[in-house]
């Protein structure tokens, strides 16, 4: 059960909160905007009435008929005042006090009290006087009461509204998230083949779980490449360590009778055998996992030659070498030497009298051919001779000591130097970009 305060961390809370925020202090600026607009507009409406009062009365007094007593021009409670220059107050309304003037200034319009004064000057035949018109602000007051009350209970109803219809619209929308996210929860390595649901709306929480499915699926291969790497290895392993065993356990139980000579050099063997086995696994491991190791020019001549040279010291056929010429690539000189020598070993494990090997530069590509007078590979398996732990012939490849990881090696390291390598009627053919 989350705690309040970890609820409130979620992208929906977030995203709610924000909104209704934002939301809220729109409508309290929008309210505010809205109140003075109308309180200036009702008080210039007013003004406008009392201008048009105030001119009236102008005209009146213009042509010398100005009454003592003013008449009212409606009932809205406006009333009128005329004063001359010396204050005195010449005409006026019917309830006005006509001893005191209603206002000091002399043109425009004023607030006084809970009225609105406008003050006009006008011409009489006896001098010049200002007319002042009073009208009371309180209906103006009432309508904006009245709209503050509205705007008081309208504006946090929708904020709510708002509120919680970005609630509802965000938690349907993370929906989708929130299904991919319990699916992934659920996925264990022993349920790698599951995978996340992928909306029909084509839109980023779909191309997040087609994202998610595609690792899933990076991460499915390899696991699997793990566990039959796993398996694999065992399964070589196994087969020399019960070899090993079984020699040792025959000349202990019969000490008297075995050649221990011969059962020595069998053993060494053997040891040998798995020593390959295993230094070939953990480079496998290191080549799966490692970070690329920087490059450097490397004369792949140099390096064919010096094999060359090693596989003469122990080989059992002649090894030809005349079309080796100078080429020069980017690449890690150990990796390319172990890629010359496994493909040197397998030609040598194979080959019945000779084995030839040429060094070219085409354009780009520096090619490397290592070929044999041996059975060769059938076209069906030349792709397949470069997948681990693949023998032709299993038996025949581990009389002669073959793992089956000499050319899955040789491929893993030349694709990781940028090049390729192919089984042909020639025999195995490696292009690596030239330096």
């Amino acid at each position: 059960m989350r705690e309040p305060w970890q609820r409130l961390t979620t992208v929906r809370a977030r995203t709610t909160v924000a909104a209704t925020v934002l939301v809220g202090v729109a409508v309290a600026v929008a309210s505010l905007a809205l109140v003075v607009t109308l309180h200036r507009s009702l008080v210039t409406h007013v003004d406008d009435v009392a201008d048009v009062q105030a001119a009236d009365v102008a005209g009146l007094a213009a042509q010398g008929s100005l009454p003592r007593a003013l008449t009212r021009a409606n009932d809205d409670g406006t009333t009128t005042q005329v004063v001359d220059a010396g204050g005195r107050v010449v005409a006026a309304t019917a309830d006005l006090d006509e001893r005191l003037p209603i206002a000091g200034f002399l043109r425009g319009a004023r607030t006084i009290g809970k009225q609105r004064v406008v003050a006009q000057p006008a011409r009489t035949p006896t001098g010049p006087v200002t007319i002042y018109v009073a009208t009371s602000l309180e209906p103006v007051d009432e309508a904006i009461s009245r709209l503050g009350r509205g705007l008081a209970l309208g504006g946090p109803l929708l904020v709510l509204f708002v509120g919680l219809t970005t609630w509802v619209v965000v938690g349907r929308a993370l929906r989708p998230v929130e299904l991919i996210r319990a699916q992934v929860a659920e996925i264990s390595d022993r349920s790698l083949g599951r995978r996340v649901p992928v909306p029909t709306a084509n839109d980023e929480i779909r191309r997040l779980a087609t994202t998610m499915n595609t690792m899933l699926d990076r991460v499915e291969t390899g696991v699997g490449r793990q566990r039959r790497f796993v398996a694999d290895a065992s399964h070589e392993l196994q087969t020399p360590l019960a070899s090993f065993r079984t020699d040792l356990e025959v000349a202990l139980a019969h000490p008297a009778a075995t050649d221990w000579p011969t059962t020595g050099g069998d053993l060494l063997a053997t040891s040998a055998a798995m020593e390959r086995l295993v230094r070939d696994l953990l480079f496998l491991a290191r080549a799966d996992d490692a970070a690329v190791a920087p490059v450097s020019p490397v004369d792949l001549d140099d390096v064919v030659l010096e094999e060359v040279h090693a596989l003469r010291a122990r080989g059992r056929v002649p090894v030809e070498a005349a079309k080796v010429s100078g080429a020069a690539v980017l690449g890690r000189r150990d990796d390319l030497a172990r890629v010359v020598r496994n493909l040197l070993d397998n030609a040598d494990r194979y080959a019945s009298s000779c084995i030839a090997l040429s060094l070219t530069t085409e354009g780009e590509d520096v090619v490397l051919t290592v070929t044999d007078d041996g059975p060769g590979i059938p076209a069906a398996d030349r792709e397949r001779v470069f997948e681990r732990f693949t023998r032709l012939d299993d038996a025949r490849a581990r009389a002669t000591g073959g793992s089956g990881l000499g050319l899955a090696i040789a491929r893993q390291v030349v694709t990781a130097h940028g090049g390729t390598i192919e089984a042909t009627d020639d025999g195995l053919v490696v292009r690596l970009p030239s330096a």
